[in-house]
């Protein structure tokens, strides 16, 4: 807590019988911070963070007159700010590998001669597994059972390795496998609004804060908790005790007003919400909501908006307190103490909401709620919002078009052994998955709802859907049981299959074989239709080209249709047992209906229950052996968890950085290549670099698991680097995937053999890329593969927030055009890049590129600003990256104390 108080803002506040010291924004106003009152709420979060920290190094009394100064300015001024989260989230794809990282940080602490109980999470670490289930088995009653059999059979070498973590490490805790997704686990447990702290003989108060190793922890900041995704690298310095560094953002607030009309559902919101926020370019920026709309707004429906701020690019999608809140706090199990005390926190902080008083912000923009629409997104981008009105219209157009399949737009191929074809846009995958939807009962009941009415009317799932329900918690389960609506769900095929990410991560399983034989002999583009909020290309499934966001109970309606050829608002979605059609309108429920059994069905004693003993896990969990001491004892024959060369030979003083001099070209890349297309999380064949890798090591092609499952072995994420089947590098523009060209021999091979043979010559590598370089998760192994691969910098038009962190968090130099992007420049990937001045780098600085042409022997020179963005992200550069950095303080700090 604060050692210096230059404002005079620590006072005390009585809850109840309890007192609480706290930093009064009120009081530091009053003491020179003039106009504080009228920031942002989610300002105010930051503004307390720094009071409460201030020592007078990290934190300083100029660092919190600039976040004053912010009312005048609107962002518009620089200035670097250090922000202390109070807790730290992660799922097991990023956790495992962050949790190896520190392993690694161990074993260098000792062969630097200190102490390696210093390498220990210093603030509190969650990690919930959640990624990891796939969905080998569905449509029947013992899906779910079947499928965690398979996910621990998968994953028992990862599982064991946290086993030892959580026994290792302090301040760090495991969510056992079949629990939830860790964001539900996160709003419905985990968070809770105000924090508390024993510090200086008493108990402080203060805004629950998170960074999460998955980008869309933004979901909690529906519930008022300040908090955004991070890479795992840069999670792991924030575990050990350093502050993320951050500029002061720009806030947009984002007016609701009125109420959704009927038949709109939260995520028909969330989707077009989405698409305007996308267009305004909100990369790196806060959002706020505000306005007389968010009281007409559950405070799912909030946690629905807010967990999609990666989609539409914000760092978080940000609600202040509000009733609803307190609401939701009570009626999930937390304490009446703690209840109490965030109500009287956040009315005495300025953080409650007021809908007739309107903050001052960068810009704002507004929405009226009454003229939200159903609608879907897709077929490749969660922005790219089309009306369910002309879904079949927009999906024609989109197969012509982007999939090039202009006259072929009636081809049906038989599927082998059935009565059946299938063709373009059929849905081969209705999956209501992921985080998106799963925190909200409103849209999980009516697809429920959905169900029930079309079971009635006699209407089937068709055979050729793959259909799925992936929970977010236990608690939907319990829920929907009381209601009775899993019966319902279950005969429409969508039983149980996992608590997890499932299909939205890439684990939606194979399809069935002779499903998957049509699609690939008939090439066609399958669909999907998911409840999800990723819908990247070669994300969901390889065989599915085509993939759309909905709500639950449009994927429901959308599996009975089995096609997206289907217009589902004029067109019949199927042929009832009494031989009549059946139209949407006769199986969408109302809102009424809706309201009614959630407030009946949704109750405060069954978050309880489920959480009573969160930690425990199941049987397979409790029989797993805790074993191991400080260090951990690396198995060299492990596939899954490998020891990483991060720390090889390093020193306790890190070398010169050095000039990029006659580098090659690894790739060149379009616009909005995703972290997906940089480091996959779902599936990978035999004939890959990474499947060679495992095969070579004795795993047969059925125990390959997918990418994401294998984060702990730097062997196989390095070969997975640039490997997606769908991503094109221009320099191969002929074929679609992971390859490229080496120079000077022009052969052509896949990215990661062409980045070991100029490793063997010696030579650096850069990447070039277009706008919106590294969208999507919060993907740390899209920067780790990047520095393995030797490549030194990337020069993109723009990067997403994340990713840059990341790229220099590893020791990769993020360079942006100043002008114009590669494709002026004639590129073909021949050249040879000379970047020189880096040892003196400074950040935000311009430097000049210049590529050298052999055909013609010219050489060109462009400008590019030099995206390391503040004083100790430069530091994180010259050291190799975060991690060297950190290590090296802790081993100084533990060598002067010894």
């Amino acid at each position: 807590m604060s050692s210096v108080d230059s404002f005079k803002s620590k006072s005390e506040l009585k809850v109840g019988d309890k007192t609480y010291t706290y930093y009064d924004l009120k009081v530091a106003e009053a003491n020179g911070l003039e106009g504080v009152s009228q920031l942002p709420a989610s300002l105010k979060v930051l503004l307390e963070n720094l009071l409460r920290n201030e020592d007078g190094d990290t934190v300083k009394a100029d660092d919190i007159r600039a976040m004053a100064a912010w009312v005048k300015n609107k962002g518009a001024v620089e200035h670097e700010i250090s922000f202390r989260p109070a807790r730290v989230l992660m799922q097991d794809f990023t956790g495992v590998p962050a949790v190896v990282d520190l392993a690694a940080m161990r074993d260098a602490m000792v062969k630097l001669g200190a102490d390696p109980a210093k390498i220990n999470p210093l603030n509190p670490v969650d990690l919930v597994i959640d990624h990891s289930v796939m969905v080998d088995y569905f449509g029947q009653t013992t899906s779910f059972t079947q499928n965690v059999d398979r996910e621990y059979e998968r994953n028992i070498e990862r599982y064991n390795f946290l086993r030892w973590g959580s026994s290792a490490f302090n301040n760090f805790r495991v969510v056992p496998p079949g629990t939830g997704i860790c964001h539900q686990v996160n709003l419905e447990y985990l968070a809770q609004t105000v924090w508390t702290a024993i510090a200086d003989g008493g108990e402080v108060a203060y805004p629950d804060t998170v960074v999460g190793t998955d980008s869309h922890t933004t979901m909690i900041n529906g519930l008022s908790v300040l908090g955004w995704g991070v890479g795992g690298i840069e999670a792991e310095a924030a575990m050990l005790g350093q502050p993320i560094p951050m500029l002061i953002p720009e806030v947009i607030g984002f007016k609701l007003t009125g109420k959704l009309p009927e038949g709109a559902t939260a995520t028909d919101l969330v989707l077009t919400v989405t698409q305007m926020l996308r267009k305004k370019g909100v990369v790196g920026k806060f959002v706020e909501y505000y306005g007389d709309g968010l009281v007409n707004l559950t405070l799912e429906d909030q946690a629905t908006i807010a967990n999609m701020a990666p989609e539409y690019g914000a760092t978080c999608g940000f609600f202040p307190v509000s009733q609803p809140t307190i609401n939701y706090l009570a009626e999930t199990g937390r304490t009446p103490d703690r209840v109490a005390l965030v109500e009287a926190y956040a009315k005495a902080q300025g953080l409650w909401l007021d809908p007739s008083v309107e903050p001052v912000f960068t810009d704002s923009l507004e929405l009226a709620l009454d003229s939200v629409l159903p609608s879907l997104a897709g077929p490749k981008r969660p922005q790219d919002r089309v009306l369910l009105s002309d879904a079949a219209t927009a999906f024609t157009s989109a197969l012509q078009g982007e999939f090039g399949k202009a006259g072929d737009e009636s081809k049906r191929v038989q599927v082998e052994g059935s009565d059946f074809t299938v063709g373009h846009g059929d849905v081969v995958i209705a999956a209501i998955t992921s985080c998106t939807n799963t925190s909200n009962p409103s849209v999980l009941i009516a697809a429920g709802l959905v169900a029930r009415k079309a079971r009635a009317l006699g209407l089937k799932v068709k055979p050729w859907v793959k259909t799925s329900l992936a929970p977010g918690s236990q608690v939907v389960t319990d829920y929907l049981n009381s209601a009775g609506l899993s019966e319902d769900l279950d005969a429409m095929g969508f039983n149980l299959v996992g608590y997890g990410c499932t299909t939205c991560i890439g684990n939606s399983g194979p399809l069935p074989e002779a499903i998957s034989a049509a699609v690939n002999a008939g090439d066609l583009v399958a669909a999907s239709v998911l409840s999800g909020n990723r819908n990247f290309e070669g994300r969901v499934n390889p065989d599915v080209r085509a993939n759309y966001l909905a709500s639950p109970p449009l994927v429901v309606a959308y599996a009975i249709a089995g096609s997206l050829n289907i217009n589902l608002t004029e067109d019949a979605i199927g042929t009832g047992s009494n031989g009549e059609p059946v139209y949407l309108k006769d199986i969408w429920p109302t809102t009424q209906e809706v309201t009614e059994l959630q407030r009946k069905h949704v109750t405060n004693a069954m978050f309880s229950n489920r959480y009573s003993d969160v930690f425990k896990g199941d049987a397979h969990w409790q029989a797993i052996p805790v074993a191991g001491g400080q260090t951990y004892g690396w198995d060299a024959e492990s596939t899954y968890v490998a020891n990483p060369p991060y720390f090889d030979g390093m020193t306790m003083t890190p070398d010169k950085v050095t000039d990029i001099v006659e580098a090659r070209v690894l790739g060149v890349f379009g616009d909005s290549i995703t972290t997906d297309h940089i480091s996959p999380a779902g599936s990978f064949k035999a004939v890959s670099p990474a499947g060679k890798y495992l095969i070579d090591r004795g795993v047969p092609v059925s125990e390959f698991n997918g990418y994401g499952a294998r984060r702990g072995n730097h062997e196989v994420m390095m070969r997975g680097t640039f490997a997606n089947i769908r991503i094109r590098n221009k320099m191969t523009p002929e074929i679609e995937g992971g390859v490229t060209k080496h120079f000077p021999s022009g052969d052509v091979m896949a990215i990661y053999d062409a980045a070991m043979r100029y490793q063997s010559e010696g030579r650096n590598l850069v990447v070039f890329a277009g706008k919106e370089y590294g969208t999507g998760s919060s993907r740390d192994w899209a920067a780790k593969g990047t520095k393995l691969l030797g490549v030194r910098a990337v020069i993109a038009e723009s990067f997403e927030r994340i990713h840059r962190s990341n790229l220099v968090g590893m020791g990769v130099l993020p360079l942006q055009f100043k002008v114009d992007g590669w494709a002026k420049l004639g590129l073909t990937g021949e050249e040879i890049v000379t970047i020189r001045g880096l040892e003196n780098v400074q950040p935000r600085q311009e430097l000049i590129v210049e590529l050298f042409r052999a055909s013609d022997g010219k050489v060109a020179r462009f400008p590019v600003r030099c995206r390391i963005d503040t004083p100790t992200e430069l530091e994180y550069y010259k050291n190799g990256g975060v991690m060297p950095y950190v290590l090296r303080n802790l081993a100084r700090s533990a060598q002067a104390t010894e």
